[in-house]
């Protein structure tokens, strides 16, 4: 058994365009993420700069963040966001 996955990072839109697909499909989003099977923490918070937000994600293992991402890439967020530049970095911890 694996560690937690914890992933950090911004969702760094090009413009305000993409900034309101953001703003449109981030609810659902956090919602249906929030309730996923060994999500610890999900957060997606927008910063100072209005086309940045800043990301923070955590999952109890590599299975459970497996199964988010695949769900995520199926979904209306993942099909509305595609486009959008990420900038991530997932540790993942020791299991025990």
């Amino acid at each position: 058994m694996t560690g937690e996955v914890v992933l950090t990072g911004h969702l760094v839109c090009a413009n305000s365009n993409e900034a309101d697909v953001v703003e449109r499909h981030l609810r659902r989003h956090l919602e249906l993420t929030r309730c996923e099977p060994g999500c610890l923490s999900f957060d997606v918070d927008r910063t100072n700069d209005p086309l940045v937000w800043r990301v923070a994600e955590r999952f109890a293992d590599e299975s459970a963040f497996a199964f988010h991402q695949g769900r995520v890439a199926e979904s209306e967020w993942g099909r509305a966001t595609v486009g959008i530049e990420r900038r991530y970095s997932v540790t993942i911890g020791e299991g025990g």
